[in-house]
């Protein structure tokens, strides 16, 4: 018998027994295992962008002195924000109790408290097809990702108590609530206005850069900056740091299709295009501006490219993420070297020039991109209202997040102080805060 005699006979079958097509329809999700192994999959790649990929990545460009303190943030930023997350920071991004599509509420900026300590999971939970227990570490892989970005804005000065404690009161106010807003569902303040986010342009992105920006402002420029040569002490860390964010982003913007499908694998493609295009756009921009291009100029546009289609990554097509690609690159090179030297902040490791300028970059060029008109994926008719709705996206989460890390750092600036003494600074973090060497005299 052929499939198309059994597609017949499936028909006839609901025809006549029209109770049977209302319960097959009725009938609970059940797992489907390609999508749980390649959510796992996605799942170790997330978390392997942060320890080892970030940790290289931040530890190879900074000096000798404070490349474990670096490393040793990431860690323990792996650790807090695991517990948090379980704790209520999974509740407070995912708990949908009180929304409602179209009416704005307290839920519609932060969730409730239901999913607490993750009440009510099981085994056998699922979200979608797969276990709901596989996207609570997915998405708690985002949530470890986001604020150890931002160390790098305030490198080789911070005290690693009030890092810790900004980071875990950051988290609570800052980044579960920008998650609940934008990806929760309807009844979410950014969901409902219709910003599009496929794997965390704002969420992840413009909040971390712009806490950065906000954080070396408030701690203030390292001693000796500019003047003192600080240049970083292994680029091969850098460059092998930035070879596991490529790879393992491939879990980020891939695996936030939450599914394997079509969508998952044109986000893996879109994601290498650009990847690829910003890695030569600042590559050359560097070799035109400064007469040679270099490792951490390649390095930089490749973080810049991911950074840039991540919120683009589910709905844009291949020539539009070249297009986002090739911008992200020179713009984020001009952003973290010329822009910085003029404004004369000490953005140590260019958090904001890469992922705050190409968080904001990206998600407005989504909104032109994913409009099929440009080849792109989404349900885009109107370009300038999406490009409308992305750039208040971006404003929201650019003002709310600046204020609010503003206001977490001068508290804590006034209750324990944030920077290390200029003895420390000048022996270096790793001896200071640590009482260790990463390097061997």
């Amino acid at each position: 018998m052929t499939l198309r005699k059994f597609a017949g006979l499936g028909a006839l079958l609901s025809f006549v027994t029209p109770g049977l097509a209302m319960a097959e329809e009725a009938a609970a999700p059940v797992l489907n295992s390609g999508d749980t192994a390649w959510m796992l999959t996605a799942t170790i790649l997330v978390l392997f962008m942060t320890i080892p990929g970030l940790a290289l990545f931040y530890g190879g460009m900074v000096r000798s002195k404070n490349i474990l303190s670096v490393m040793m943030q990431c860690f323990a930023i792996t650790g807090l924000i695991s517990i948090l997350w379980v704790i209520y920071g999974y509740s407070i991004a995912f708990d949908t109790t009180g929304m409602e599509q179209g009416v704005v509420n307290f839920n519609s900026f932060v969730g409730g408290l239901n999913k607490a300590f993750l009440a009510g999971l099981t085994p056998s939970s699922l979200t979608g097809l797969f276990p709901e227990a596989v996207f609570i570490t997915f998405q708690m892989t985002f949530a470890i990702i986001t604020p150890a970005l931002i160390v790098g804005a305030f490198a080789e000065r911070m005290k690693f108590s009030a890092m810790l404690i900004f980071m875990a009161v950051w988290f609570t106010l800052v980044y579960a609530p920008i998650a609940h807003m934008v990806w929760s569902g309807n009844g979410g303040l950014m969901w409902d206005w219709g910003v599009l986010d496929f794997a965390g342009g704002t969420v992840v992105h413009i909040n971390a850069g712009i806490a950065g920006l906000v954080a070396c402002l408030v701690l203030g420029k390292r001693k000796g900056f500019p003047t003192t040569p600080m240049a970083p002490h292994n680029l091969g860390y850098t460059l092998m740091g930035a070879a596991m964010l490529w790879v393992g982003w491939f879990g980020f913007n891939a695996g936030s299709a939450i599914a394997a499908n079509g969508t998952a694998g044109m986000a893996m493609l879109v994601t290498q295009i650009a990847t690829a295009a910003a890695a030569l756009g600042w590559m050359f921009a560097e070799w035109i501006t400064h007469g040679k291009p270099s490792a951490l100029g390649i390095a930089s546009g490749v973080v810049a490219g991911l950074v840039a289609i991540t919120p683009a990554a589910g709905t844009v097509g291949p020539m539009g993420a070249l297009v986002i690609g090739l911008a992200a690159g020179v713009v984020c090179f001009f952003c973290a070297t010329t822009l910085k030297r003029k404004m004369g902040y000490d953005d140590s490791l260019d958090a904001f020039g890469v992922h705050g300028i190409g968080g904001i970059l990206g998600a407005i060029l989504t909104g032109v991109f994913a409009a099929p008109a440009l080849g792109g994926f989404g349900t885009v008719t109107d370009i300038g209202a999406q490009v409308w709705i992305q750039l208040k996206g971006v404003g929201f989460t650019v003002i709310y997040t600046a204020i609010v890390t503003f206001i977490i750092l001068k508290v804590l600036d006034a209750v324990m102080g944030l920077r290390v003494s200029e003895e420390e600074e000048a022996v270096g973090l790793d001896l200071a805060q640590h009482n260790e060497r990463g390097y061997n005299l």
